[in-house]
């Protein structure tokens, strides 16, 4: 392998890695404070992607309810542009996602939350939240994929050289957009959680909800916004994502979900800087698989963390968990 191929893999990496860094940080969140995984994260990033998609004035296909339409475009009964930029657009949608999110908390977590339901019963509960939600896109715009314009990302060319005129390397514009859109929002989430009230009082629900309430915390409070803070990382993820290639129907979540999962377990459940170190790591061991065997990069990625879970259970920066008596 040549050094410019090499780099150029490692730059890939790092762009898809960080994609699913953002991705796997809403699970990270989630199961923080409540100890269960969100089985509708996947669906809340194909939300996300479709939001965005049509706030910029996309229309949608032949099949489902509103077939060739247009969607209306309004924000709190104020008409909006009909075609809104990608970046107002990607923090509409995003945000549109988190309010999902907090919906989903609402009507599928705390209801079985407060009557102390079993865990496994709300994983349950989430999964059935995840297929309402991808039957219910594919009802209202079908199952075809839809493709963002051309000019998403205004007039950056298509490709950027970080090599010179005698040994160029070529990278996709949009990689380099997304993998500086992820350092941006993972900077602030870091800042948020480690040095503001906010993120000292979500990591005192993660250590004792019932202490952090003792202690004047409103934690229904703070479980409704992780979740939406959870959703609007999903739906953010799901547009990066939708945007380098194409939103693949309303399943199209759903193997990047499993791709969260792989990555939640391979830095560490719980563990936030975990979350991001396996989020690269597994992107970059994507990048290097050779193309003739692309359409095995899911079996590499899991047999990675196969590796992992038998040389270390807990994941790269995992806990020991303590049981409290």
């Amino acid at each position: 392998m040549t050094f410019t191929l090499f780099l150029q893999n490692v730059l890939n990496g790092l762009s898809i890695g960080s994609v699913y860094a953002i991705f796997a940080l809403g699970y990270t969140l989630i199961f923080s404070i409540l100890g269960i995984i969100n089985f509708a994260h996947g669906a809340v990033f194909t939300l996300g992607a479709y939001f965005t998609y049509f706030l910029m004035g996309g229309i949608t296909g032949f099949n489902g309810l509103l077939p060739n339409t247009t969607l209306p475009v309004s924000l709190a009964n104020v008409p909006l542009p009909g075609h809104l930029r990608f970046a107002i657009a990607l923090i509409l949608g995003s945000t549109l996602a988190g309010f999902v999110g907090v919906a989903i908390e609402r009507f599928a977590f705390r209801p079985l939350r407060r009557k102390g339901a079993d865990p496994l019963l709300t994983v349950v509960s989430s999964l059935g939240v995840a297929l309402v939600i991808v039957n219910l896109i594919q009802y209202l715009v079908g199952a075809e994929n839809y493709t963002f314009p051309a000019d998403t990302y205004g007039n950056l060319p298509p490709s950027i050289n970080f090599g010179t005129a005698d040994n160029p390397i070529p990278i996709r514009s949009v990689q380099v957009v997304i993998f500086l859109v992820s350092v941006v929002i993972l900077s602030i989430l870091t800042y948020l959680i480690n040095a503001t009230k906010f993120g000292k009082a979500m990591r005192a629900v993660a250590e004792d909800a019932t202490t952090a309430s003792l202690l004047g915390i409103d934690t229904d409070r703070f479980i409704v916004l992780t979740f939406f803070v959870s959703s609007f990382l999903a739906g953010l993820a799901g547009t990066l994502v939708g945007s380098s290639v194409s939103i693949a129907g309303p399943y199209f979540g759903i193997g990047f979900g499993l791709k969260g999962l792989a990555v939640i377990v391979l830095g560490g459940l719980g563990s936030i800087p975990g979350a991001v170190i396996g989020g690269l790591l597994i992107g970059l061991v994507e990048a290097f698989v050779p193309g003739e065997y692309s359409a095995y990069k899911d079996a590499v990625a899991f047999g990675l963390l196969f590796i992992m879970l038998l040389v270390r259970p807990r994941g790269l920066l995992g806990r020991k968990v303590i049981q409290k008596v």
